[in-house]
């Protein structure tokens, strides 16, 4: 089974604040970490050291920043194929984060917006029937639905993190099997949170639904199923970015490891592998090695 990841890269510039800041006030700061990023990115690269084959699909330009995302894949386990642009900033994003571990994002989508869906399609053809299509919210409508549409119909299984939040969601549900929102994503896209948006998501036709909750843990909701209540583990926060695609990469490739669906073991492997990555500074820096997902996947 492989897993084909198809999304943003960026190099993300953590900077160290005492505080967010308030419209219209400059604060202090200093550089925290430059770290190879994008939420695509994070994804593949916690998917791969997890041991799972995993392509990479994403769009850069020509500039430092592209340089430094193709010196610092190639380092990772990962299948990068990556398109170089011309005439296109690379994605980066700035992240504030705080004392306690908080953090806000600002992420530029330039480079992913402008991927050529046909390349994109083309490494889709080498995709099996059950092969993982993961997918985000940082590409552009048209091609985002087309991408997930062509999963479907190559009978893939089709994940999907709706992040950052876009107002072409809603029509791209009939195409997802599994969905992964954290309570925010939830109520923004359906109203609610917990258990009723995972009812909401059904509805929809998602067939697994994540929702994560920071330290309340998570739950797995499978449609005409159980719902599974999964604890977090307990961890000193020190940086949240990247917590999130720690724990989708980390789901799926515990599930397709063991050749079935996610279920309450994969979740509980991704709320270890993500307490490792808070605990820490930076983005793939602070994600678990691959020995530390092994021994993750191990219990």
């Amino acid at each position: 089974m492989r897993a084909f990841v198809i999304g943003n890269a960026a190099i993300d510039e953590t900077i160290s604040v005492d505080g967010l800041p308030e419209p219209g006030v400059s604060i202090l700061g200093r550089i925290a970490s430059r770290d190879l990023g994008g939420k695509g990115t994070n994804q593949a690269v916690v998917m791969a050291r997890g041991g799972l084959a995993t392509t990479l699909v994403s769009a850069t330009g020509g500039d430092f920043r592209s340089a430094t995302i193709r010196e610092q894949l190639a380092e990772e386990p990962v299948d990068a194929r990556l398109v170089c642009l011309g005439g296109v900033s690379t994605d980066f994003s700035m992240v504030l984060t705080t004392p306690d571990g908080e953090n806000s994002i600002v992420t530029t989508t330039e480079a992913a917006e402008a991927l050529p869906l046909e390349a994109a399609l083309d490494v889709l053809g080498e995709a099996a029937p059950g092969d993982f299509l993961v997918m985000q919210g940082n590409l552009g409508a048209k091609t985002t639905e087309a991408l997930l549409r062509t999963g479907r119909e190559r009978g893939m299984v089709v994940a999907f993190n709706p992040s950052p939040l876009r107002p072409y969601f809603e029509c791209l549900w009939p195409f997802i099997d599994i969905a992964f929102l954290n309570e925010s994503e939830s109520l923004n896209l359906t109203g609610r949170t917990g258990r009723d948006a995972a009812e909401a998501l059904h509805a929809k036709g998602i067939r697994q639904a994540v929702l994560t909750s920071g330290t309340d843990g998570a739950i797995l909701s499978t449609a005409g199923g159980a719902v599974i209540d999964v604890p977090a583990v307990k961890t000193k926060a020190i940086d949240t970015t990247g917590a999130g695609d720690t724990f989708m990469g980390a789901a799926l490739a515990s599930a397709a490891l063991r050749g079935g669906a996610l279920d309450e073991r994969a979740i509980s492997h991704a709320a270890a592998a993500s307490a490792l990555t808070v605990a820490r500074r930076g983005t793939r820096r602070a994600f678990p090695s691959r020995d530390e997902l092994a021994e993750i996947f191990a219990g």
